[in-house]
């Protein structure tokens, strides 16, 4: 097995870290400082926007065309059309500091609704959206999960998607709806029902939802153990209340809102994964500075035996979360989304649990400011937290790997 990465991704490795060290990096206290209050757009990021796409370091989450269901080879958008094994080493260089991949438009939730316009919208729903998204003039957001039921099982949703003449009204409530408090989020993609009598499979579907459409009601923002994420857009519970929209917002057709979020929900999966993975590093290293500099009971705190432990285990962890990552991303291109699902899933529970691990020990090493704000380790862990429930909790994933298992020997 050849497990060196291409030229092109060693290429844009090196840049993207050149561009990590010479801006992101030195700006991270600016950042902090600029959103400290209210729902700003932070001026440091929309700064760094413009050298990254000068730079060529654009869009480099979006997959090439193949497989997307409106094929239109004259619609030009700027991104290198990276397959999921070139991009995943990059999504891993820009998670190490949070907000990074917006700087490269490479945050979630938009890199998802993307896809899904690219993958599933018709011509004049990727020329009203997904030329915008893909220019960073407007931000998105992705309306899935409902505070009223376990949405882990998706068939529990209770949002209604109506149809009357030529308009669908949508009622329901969602929550986590993430970016929804950004100034220039214009675009909601929502999946409810819009026939609850069939097949529980084709009940729900996903439709386009103007940010201004009459009836969207932001009510509140949750934060991550206490973190507002306030330049990303924060994280929206939204009231629709009787909503109307075009019939011509749905995508693909109704019934098809399972078929879009696993489409969705693939590629997003190696995104958290590798972004975990380089906040893991960051960790990492920040836990070996701490116990190489103090001292306790007559020597560095690293030559007793329990840290040397514990550093061990993290490097051990970190290489095979990104050896398992890269294998998905390879099968993925090669075979498709349906035959990785096994290593998809695998990921998404393997990888987040190995973050949480190794940013908790790096927090036990840092002592009490390992809690406070001063190393950002405590907001490591409540995202790398996260991200064990996002896209579908560990369960949920740990159940379908251990039926792809059983069907091995049943």
């Amino acid at each position: 097995m050849n497990f060196d990465y291409t030229e092109r991704t060693k290429q844009l490795m090196a840049q993207l870290q050149a561009f990590m060290d010479r801006y992101v990096y030195p700006n991270v206290r600016n950042y902090d400082e600029q959103t400290a209050e209210g729902w700003p757009v932070p001026a440091i990021v929309e700064e760094l926007k413009v050298k990254a796409r000068a730079e060529g370091l654009w869009n480099l989450f979006m997959p090439p065309w193949h497989g997307a269901e409106h094929v239109d080879e004259t619609f030009a958008f700027d991104s290198p059309g990276l397959p999921n094994l070139e991009y995943a080493p990059l999504a891993e260089v820009m998670g190490r500091v949070v907000w990074a991949p917006e700087v490269f438009n490479c945050s979630a939730p938009d890199t998802g609704n993307m896809e899904v316009v690219q993958r599933y919208g018709t011509r004049e729903q990727k020329d009203r959206w997904l030329t915008p998204l893909m220019n960073v003039e407007i931000r998105s957001v992705y309306s899935m999960t409902e505070p009223g039921v376990a949405s882990s099982d998706a068939t529990n949703l209770e949002s209604q998607i109506r149809r009357e003449g030529d308009e669908y009204v949508i009622n329901g409530r969602k929550w986590w709806s993430s970016g929804a408090y950004h100034p220039r989020c214009e675009l909601l993609i929502v999946m409810g029902k819009t026939d609850p009598g069939a097949h529980r499979f084709r009940q729900q579907s996903m439709i386009l939802v103007p940010r201004a459409t009459s009836g969207v009601r932001l009510i509140r923002s949750t934060s991550v153990f206490g973190y507002s994420h306030r330049g990303h857009g924060g994280h929206a519970e939204i009231d629709f209340d009787n909503v109307r929209v075009p019939v011509t917002n749905m995508l693909k057709g109704e019934g098809c809102g399972f078929e879009i979020a696993q489409g969705r929900l693939g590629p997003g999966r190696i995104h958290h994964a590798m972004r975990v993975i380089g906040q893991a590093e960051v960790a990492l290293e920040a836990m070996c500075r701490r116990l190489a500099t103090r001292v306790a009971f007559g020597k560095p705190i690293m030559q007793h035996s329990l840290w040397e432990e514990r550093i061990s285990h993290a490097r051990m962890e970190i290489e095979m979360a990104r050896l398992l990552v890269l294998k998905a991303a390879y099968m993925m291109d090669t075979v498709g989304n349906k035959a990785a699902q096994a290593e998809i899933a695998m990921i998404k529970v393997a990888a987040p649990r190995m973050a949480v691990k190794i940013i908790d020990d790096a927090i036990q090493a840092h002592g009490g400011a390992g809690v406070a704000e001063d190393f950002g380790l405590a907001e490591a862990y409540a995202n790398a937290r996260l991200i064990r429930l996002a896209d579908g909790p560990d369960e949920v994933h740990n159940r379908a790997i251990a039926r792809l298992e059983m069907k091995k020997h049943l």
